[in-house]
């Protein structure tokens, strides 16, 4: 229910309920704080938001409180500007500076730290503190994060989010009173894959980004871009800054839908693939280094012979549709499996057909009884699991409401909730991050998975089966998603099972349309790149083995990764001439006969579209280089089109395909201008120009052209929050120079931005009715079945090229259920031959694997393809 109330004689809509704080700072009213976090709601720890409330009309005292523990009632006047609150709010700023260290002119939060804002805020600029100050030991925290505990004013924000939000347990609060240490029990790598987010959600500096340390540039010296991760199929929207040229760092850009304010560790890190030394810089042909103009005109010829295209799920939309319009849509394969193509089509139609919604990751969060088939989230989709983890309070946070205890009073939740959970069943191969939250985790092999699904849809509808693995859980789990308000289905192609994918649609058309179901595609742009069709990697074998083409052209990708290696054994067998097109050294370039190279997504625009169908444009963080130009510009430059931007590109894309017509809506195209110009990248604008930008001095000082964006390199342009959501480059405001301004920019606090998230959904639930499933390759019964394992911190090819996430990521594994060991006379540590073929990692043993199954590190070890079943067996 909402009210009216005062503040500062201004008079604003509220919910009855919510804190002050947040009401204050959705209406753009500035109370200084430290503490409170939109995600993390309030603790009180820092007692910076003093205010005044006075009760009601007759009320003419009034008193000071703290504006994040105060909820908004009927009638009530609030004085921000009040000069006993005011001179409060002085007064805690001083205590907490006491200990803080005189170094803001070194310090690398300096000039977007929440703490220079909220001290300038309060006016304290003199120090009457002239004693020793308390100091700490800074701890070493791994490869990707800084420590420096000095700077700590104990706002508890680090181990609330760590631990509460994001279920860590290696980083606590040590101490009491004026001594207290965030940090680990003893020096060593944090283990949570979202660790990284300290660095934004501290408001002073303690943890940094410990690449962007070794890659220095100051703030107010960086530019930044809108962009999207190319990291897995989640979409998670963020910002990349550059300095001289270079990518520095990426950050977190909120998205109401999506990520919200956290990203995970391989978001965050991966993008710095783009400055990797693993880069393809020059043409090569045969493998070496030659001319642009020779490999050019070498890749001429060998397309004018004929041509086939390979796409790729980690390209843009625009590129893997350049590639079809060079080659032919009959001539142009997926760049990944046959069966992987089969499966993702088939996803598509289930979510096209309904009746279940499709979820969003806000969606999921308020899901409150939740069933995950076959899918390891936290290794697969992290941010989605970092989601779950919130859905799991739903419980507790509905207790605690009960007893009158608000959401956003975070700690108080934790107690009056009890620790209820939310029921999360796990489906799963092998032991899950997740099943610490979980009410139920079982253990299957993929077959199981996919039958015990069935078995819930079944139960649901009245029948029950027999001879289950977890025949006794099936009737429970039917009943609990029956009652729920809003049941929740994830699933997805991690095992390359299309079973469990029936499965989960089974029981979300058993739940009717008050169900939400998420399919986990594998990559970006898997869901675009099956949009635009095409067959896999042995169809696009078969074509050349069958002499209707000579040459093939594989676009941005590193194919052993994403096919059984036969398959594309036979296509480089078959194909008189390989042309690779790729931003990055792989296997593929270095036995193409040209590969030629192209720019990375941080140096490019494009779409990518995410496993919703929400198709999100990518902007070029760094200015144009023409040796390594975006891939549709090279394959335009063959033949493909005439093409002089990406919006004439994309004209072309909705011309042809209707169902791809939301592409064009996804961002403004490049001629959109605002009334202070295009957007601007860089920072809120400098006291008088600097000597990065010396325009109308010097002709070669002026800002590098972006053709293919609203956005100017410059330093002149437009900024704030009037700019359309899909540009929105800096959250920085006069007064607040942190991310923390976020809140300036969304409807309300945790809700949408203002004129809606970024991405333009280009299906939705109920748009067709589902077609029968396609029979299913049979797999036979001999052997262990294949369980992919994917690991938060290696992901593809582009994640292992970046160095900090290389330094992160654990060894290949190749697991077995001990008993399963035994039988086959293996022992931790063995040498075994999958299929005949060594494997080079050392079998280790789990107990907490599903029998049957034999688990090995996907990329590293073996590629993405269908379940199947696999053979192991001592090495000689």
């Amino acid at each position: 229910m909402s009210t009216t109330i005062t503040i500062d004689g201004r008079q604003v809509e509220a919910r009855i309920g919510d804190d002050l704080l947040s009401v204050c700072l959705s209406y753009g009213i500035d109370v200084p704080y430290f503490c409170w976090h939109g995600a993390l709601g309030s603790t009180g720890a820092c007692r910076q938001c003093a205010v005044r409330v006075y009760a009601g009309p007759d009320d003419t005292k009034g008193r000071i409180v703290m504006a994040c523990m105060t909820s908004i009632a009927e009638g009530q006047r609030v004085a921000v500007a009040d000069p006993e609150a005011a001179n409060f709010r002085a007064r805690v700023i001083e205590w907490l500076m006491t200990n803080h260290p005189h170094d803001c002119p070194t310090c690398e939060e300096a000039g977007s730290c929440h703490l220079q804002d909220m001290t300038i805020a309060t006016g304290h600029h003199v120090r009457r503190y002239r004693f020793t100050k308390r100091t700490h030991r800074n701890q070493d925290l791994g490869p990707l994060v800084t420590h420096e505990m000095n700077r700590c004013i104990a706002c508890y924000r680090c181990t609330r989010f760590y631990r509460d939000y994001a279920g860590g347990r290696d980083l606590d609060a040590f101490g009491a009173h004026n001594n207290v240490y965030f940090g680990r029990a003893e020096d060593g790598v944090l283990e949570s894959p979202f660790a990284g987010n300290l660095a934004e959600v501290c408001p002073t500096g303690v943890f940094n980004d410990k690449g962007w340390s070794a890659d220095y540039a100051r703030k107010w010296d960086m530019r930044a871009t809108p962009s999207i991760c190319p990291h897995c199929a989640v979409g998670c929207n963020l910002l990349v800054d550059e300095r001289d040229g270079r990518v520095r760092r990426a950050q977190n850009r909120y998205h109401g839908a999506l990520n919200g304010y956290f990203l995970c560790d391989r978001g965050r890190y991966g993008p710095l693939h783009v400055v990797s030394p693993q880069r393809l810089a020059v043409p090569l042909l045969g493998g070496v280094a030659a001319s642009e103009h020779d490999a050019t005109a070498a890749a001429h010829a060998a397309i004018a012979a004929g041509a086939i295209g390979i796409g790729s799920p980690r390209a843009s939309l625009e590129s893997n549709y350049a590639l079809q319009r060079l080659v032919g849509p009959e001539r142009f394969f997926a760049g990944v499996s046959d069966a992987e193509v089969k499966l993702l089509r088939r996803m598509i139609a289930i979510l096209r057909a309904g009746p279940a919604k499709i979820a969003s990751l806000a969606e999921i969060e308020a899901a409150d009884a939740v069933l995950v088939l076959g899918e390891d989230l936290t290794n697969a989709a992290p941010r989605m699991a970092l989601a779950l983890r919130q859905t799991a309070r739903a419980a507790e946070r509905e207790l605690a409401a009960q007893k009158g205890v608000p959401h956003w009073l975070d700690q108080a939740v934790h107690t009056a909730g009890e620790g209820r959970r939310s029921p999360i069943v796990l489906a799963t191969s092998a032991p899950d991050p997740l099943d610490d939250i979980a009410t139920l985790s079982l253990r299957l092999d993929a077959e199981a998975i996919a039958a015990f699904g069935v078995a819930v849809a079944a139960a649901m509808r009245g029948n029950v089966a027999e001879g289950l693995a977890a025949e006794g859980q099936v009737k429970d789990i039917a009943d609990v998603l029956a009652s729920a308000k809003c049941p929740l289905i994830i699933a997805g192609a991690s095992l390359g099972a299309a079973a469990i994918i029936e499965a989960a649609a089974a029981i979300a058309a058993a739940l009717g349309s008050r169900a939400r179901i998420a399919l986990i595609a594998p990559e970006a742009n898997s869901v675009g790149l099956a949009l635009l069709g095409g067959d896999g990697i042995e169809s696009a074998a078969a074509l050349l083995e069958s002499g209707q083409a000579m040459t093939a052209i594989v676009l941005e990708n590193d194919l052993f990764e994403r096919a059984p290696r036969a398959g594309v054994e036979r296509l480089f067998a078959a194909a008189k001439t390989v042309v690779a097109l790729d931003a990055l050294n792989t296997e593929i370039t270095a036995r193409a006969a040209i590969a030629l190279p192209v720019a990375a997504f941080s140096e490019a625009a494009g779409t990518f579209v995410n496993y919703e169908g929400r198709a999100q444009r990518f902007f070029a963080a760094v200015p144009p280089n023409p040796a390594m130009p975006s891939a549709w510009r090279r394959i335009a430059a063959f033949g493909a089109g005439d093409w002089h931007s990406l919006d004439a590109l994309i004209e072309d894309i909705v011309a042809e395909r209707r169902d791809l017509v939301g592409i064009a809506t996804a961002a403004p195209n490049a001629g959109f201008v605002m009334s202070g110009g295009k957007v601007t990248r860089a920072p809120r604008p400098l006291s008088g120009r600097t000597a990065d930008d010396r325009a109308g001095q010097f002709a070669d000082a002026a800002p590098p052209q972006d053709p293919d964006s609203p956005l100017t390199f410059g330093i002149k342009g437009s900024r704030g929050t009037q700019v359309p959501p899909a540009l929105i480059t800096s959250y920085k405001m006069p007064g607040l120079h942190s991310a923390n301004a976020v809140t300036r920019f969304a409807q309300e606090i945790g809700g949408p931005l203002r004129g809606g998230d970024p991405g333009t959904l280009l299906f939705e639930a109920g748009e067709g009715a589902l077609p029968p499933a396609a029979a299913s390759d049979p797999i036979g019964v001999d052997g262990l079945l294949l369980v992919p394992l994917h690991d938060a911190f290696s992901g593809w090819e582009l994640s292992r090229a970046s160095a900090l996430l290389a330094a992160r990521a654990p060894a290949p594994r190749l697991m077995l259920h001990p008993d399963d060991a035994a039988t086959l006379g293996l022992a931790a540590g063995a040498a075994v031959l999958i299929d005949g073929r060594p494997c080079g990692t050392r079998l280790s043993l789990d107990a907490g694997l599903a029998r049957g199954v034999v688990a090995v590190s996907v990329g590293t070890v073996v590629p993405r393809g269908a379940l199947r079943r696999v053979t192991i067996e001592a090495a000689s």
